[in-house]
């Protein structure tokens, strides 16, 4: 009988403390869940603050000044010097001192139009400062910007009442126009526009859903914030890089990585990781059997190309699988098309990867990211410079 009773008590205990064992479990999963969605919201007012005034701003190719200058502003208490180009390339740098340079590097400039050609009763023709699209002109304003401020415009376009539907003309860019309301060329000259002053449009920030970003210039502006967030993560983590890293802002990306080309050759960096943004091809009229499968709120996109250096890149897939991040591949031909193939192909060579943001409507004044995405490359960046060492080698023979 005691036999008995003595077992029945172990079992009532066993019972209890596999109950209180479960229920210590349960308790670290859910703080587990909440210390990782802490992680996962990285952004908060004041960065988004930033991220509205920065996309606000006109940042034409040529042009990208003032938005450097915002740009600075908010980077300055996370790093510890600044600089700068001669055609306004701004790289905030922290740990000045050590030898192994990495760069991280986005573009701040975006497309906008020149005025190429002025008629006799005032109206405005254009040519492309960057891939500027054509099709969506026609009845939007435009800023054109000149030395007595800004003029405001708008893209005119025939009503569909007087055109010949047999033989409709598309919108091309010999005939698409800027109309300012002046009655001849003399008041064009008169209001300060002129041949070479550049056009922007003025669509501004907006969020749709609660977690999707819409503006104009997300290409790249988007890179700008994402990296600034990177510098300001390591400074609020007061996280020891063991190298130098140079946070780079680079012009002139829209028309040929020209930015890209005279900084690198400045840094001269041992590691270079590039992010840009890439196409969302799950809406109508792409093809993703040509142009890739890449969808907003899937994750950064991974580049496999030849500029992309493969232990780098399996590097960077490797932290964001230990991390959790959701990440997407892209395969590119020939090249990337990014700042990523002017940093690989510098300075004899250097160990460079492109981690982009799927975005919808690339090059419209309504391109689309979404929240989420945008806080997982900022991870992903931030995650990997944390891994990496001081002269870590990428060789393909070590």
């Amino acid at each position: 009988r005691d036999l008995h009773l003595s077992l029945r008590r172990q079992r009532q205990m066993c019972i209890r403390d596999r109950f209180h064992i479960t229920n210590l479990t349960r308790c670290l999963v859910i703080i587990v869940n909440f210390i990782f969605l802490k992680i996962m919201k990285i952004l908060n007012a004041k960065s988004l603050k930033f991220l509205e005034e920065y996309l606000n701003n006109a940042a034409p190719t040529g042009y990208e000044s003032n938005g450097q200058k915002i740009w600075m502003k908010y980077l300055k208490p996370y790093v510890d010097e600044f600089i700068t180009d001669n055609y306004g390339t701004a790289v905030g740098v922290i740990n000045p001192e050590k030898k192994f340079k990495v760069v991280i590097e986005g573009h701040s400039d975006e497309i906008s139009w020149y005025v190429n050609y002025i008629t006799d009763n005032g109206l405005i023709y254009v040519i492309r400062n960057g891939g500027s699209d054509h099709q969506i002109a026609p009845s939007k304003w435009v800023n054109i910007h000149t030395k007595k401020g800004v003029v405001k415009g708008v893209f005119g376009w025939p009503a569909i009442h007087v055109r010949d539907h047999a033989k409709e003309a598309p919108p091309k860019i010999d005939n698409i126009f800027i109309d300012i309301g002046a009655k001849d060329k003399k008041e064009v000259e008169k209001m300060g526009v002129h041949v070479g002053c550049v056009i922007t449009y003025p669509d501004s920030f907006h969020i749709l859903n609660k977690n999707k970003f819409v503006c104009r210039a997300i290409d790249n502006r988007a890179g700008g914030f994402m990296i600034a967030e990177v510098a300001r993560l390591i400074k609020e983590n007061k996280d020891k890089l063991p190298f130098c890293l140079y946070v780079t802002n680079s012009v002139q990306e829209e028309i040929g990585l020209r930015g890209a080309e005279m900084i690198t050759n400045t840094l001269k960096p041992d590691l270079a990781i590039v992010t840009d943004v890439t196409h969302d091809t799950s809406t109508p009229m792409i093809e993703a059997k040509k142009q890739g499968d890449a969808k907003i709120g899937k994750g950064p996109v991974i580049t496999y190309a030849p500029a992309v250096q493969n232990n780098l890149r399996e590097k960077i897939i490797r932290i964001a699988e230990k991390n959790k991040i959701p990440y997407q591949r892209l395969a590119s031909s020939r090249y990337t098309g990014t700042d990523t193939d002017a940093f690989a192909y510098s300075n004899g060579g250097v160990p460079s990867a492109l981690i982009s943001l799927p975005l919808r409507y690339m090059h419209t004044t309504v391109e689309m990211v979404q929240k989420e995405d945008v806080e997982n490359v900022i991870r992903l960046i931030y995650e990997t410079l944390k891994s990496i060492k001081s002269n870590e080698s990428f060789s393909y023979f070590d």
